[in-house]
């Protein structure tokens, strides 16, 4: 397959308009075939539901080229699974997992040059989404709603490589005014906009979220999942009390690879900002399908920095591992666990 005349390693993390979208309707109360569209656009009625009461779950993942040529994407039952779950939370019907990733499939495949070349550092986004289209002005759930998937090709999450990054407290929870910060599956991103640019304005790569509840508890980034290492070389991942933290596939993987693979220890707990201030843990990293590592050199709280002394330039020895083991089983370079890649073409 002859790719796309594009300069691959020097793609932002930004929207391009590939050949096909993939889009599903939900009516009178089922989903219909569904299929590849070129039109990349979206019209709807003004009372439509996502305008009004903002039913709408995503999802992302990545498809990429293999050593060898083939294209392949990562464990997509998981994004089946969690966008059925963000779903229900919302009072929406539930893409079918077993047709999520069929879909998800199609439309790779029908924008196969799309896929940046093995090797490159670039890979292909996929976004699944799903919206209410319904007319609806009382309060209540729609009755028509629209699932579709764009892909688009991408550069790294963050820029620099393995330079560890920056990370700013949050000074606002990303709860919502009315209490629904996180819903069961994934993140209320609205709520994370405003830290994010003030976050970006202080020069930080990102902003670290304490618990909205005591402001005690590590929980994760605006866009990230967030892991330890202590010096003994145990991984320790942050859990919360409240279920508010996002199910990365990413990071449940990567717990897999730390523990199976590399046989490192692992403990998954809630974990006290007081234990970062103090010095506990020598490695921090961000995880997730968009940024997959990346290192973080340093914390800062107002006047207080924290640094992580094995990865405060780069990343530390168990985050380049962990990072390297993860990319080698997604591009086939590696045998991971049954299942974990999807084999598109």
């Amino acid at each position: 397959m002859e790719k796309k005349d594009i300069d691959w390693a020097n793609l932002p993390f930004g929207y391009m308009k590939t050949d096909f979208s993939y889009v599903c309707n939900f009516k009178n109360g089922a989903w219909e075939e569904g299929g590849l569209t070129p039109d990349h656009s979206i019209q709807m009625s003004e009372c439509a539901g996502i305008l009004h009461y903002c039913q709408e779950v995503f999802e992302g993942l990545k498809a990429y080229t293999t050593e060898q040529g083939e294209i392949v994407c990562f464990r997509p039952d998981l994004n089946a699974k969690r966008m059925a779950d963000s779903a229900e939370r919302l009072c929406m019907p539930a893409f079918p997992e077993d047709k999520f990733i069929e879909a998800v499939k199609m439309v790779v495949k029908a924008n196969a040059a799309w896929v940046p070349p093995f090797g490159s550092g670039a890979t292909l986004y996929v976004r699944p989404f799903m919206f209410a289209t319904g007319d609806v002005i009382g309060v209540k759930p729609a009755d028509e709603y629209q699932f579709r998937i764009l892909v688009t090709p991408v550069g790294p999450y963050f820029k620099g490589g393995d330079t560890a990054v920056t990370l700013g407290i949050a000074e606002y929870d990303r709860a919502a005014p009315h209490g629904t910060g996180n819903i069961k599956a994934g993140l209320n991103y609205a709520m994370s906009l405003k830290p994010g640019m003030e976050a970006h304005a202080k020069g930080y790569a990102e902003n670290l979220y304490l618990d909205s509840q005591s402001r005690t508890y590590v929980e994760e980034t605006g866009g990230a999942n967030v892991l330890f290492v202590d010096a003994e070389g145990t991984l320790v991942v942050p859990q919360s009390h409240t279920d508010s933290i996002l199910p990365s596939v990413t990071r449940r993987s990567l717990v897999v690879v730390a523990r199976d693979l590399l046989g490192l220890k692992v403990v998954e707990r809630p974990v006290k900002w007081e234990e970062v201030l103090a010095g506990s843990f020598i490695e921090c990293g961000l995880c997730g399908t968009a940024a997959v590592i990346s290192p973080v050199g340093h914390i800062v709280d107002d006047e207080t920095v924290v640094e992580f002394p094995a990865g405060a330039e780069t990343s530390g020895p168990v985050m380049k591992k962990l990072r390297a083991t993860l990319t080698d089983i997604q591009q086939c370079k590696i045998e991971g666990p049954e299942g974990w890649v999807c084999k598109i073409m």
